[in-house]
């Protein structure tokens, strides 16, 4: 999966755009930003990365915040996708 299909799928799974910032950083969101040594998914608390998880591509990045938004929609909203590795 690829940064443009991860958003694809939020925008089909009615992912609200203030739960997260693909390709940046954004205050309050679950991000996820390109490294010269890889990948990053984190939340972002007033320029604080908290819980930064460091993968080795955008593959394994996309999956990591798809999962990481699958149980901050769960959370919020009591609702999720069925099988969280399916595109």
């Amino acid at each position: 999966m690829t940064t443009k299909e991860l958003a694809a799928y939020f925008k089909k799974h009615l992912v609200p755009d203030k739960f997260y910032k693909i390709g940046g950083s954004r205050k309050n969101r679950i991000c996820m930003e390109k490294h010269k040594n890889g990948w990053d998914v984190y939340f972002d608390d007033n320029k604080k990365h908290i819980g930064t998880l460091h993968f080795a591509d955008e593959a394994s990045a996309c999956a990591g915040m798809k999962n990481e938004i699958r149980k901050m929609m769960e959370a919020f909203y009591g609702l999720t996708w069925a099988d969280s590795a399916a595109i």
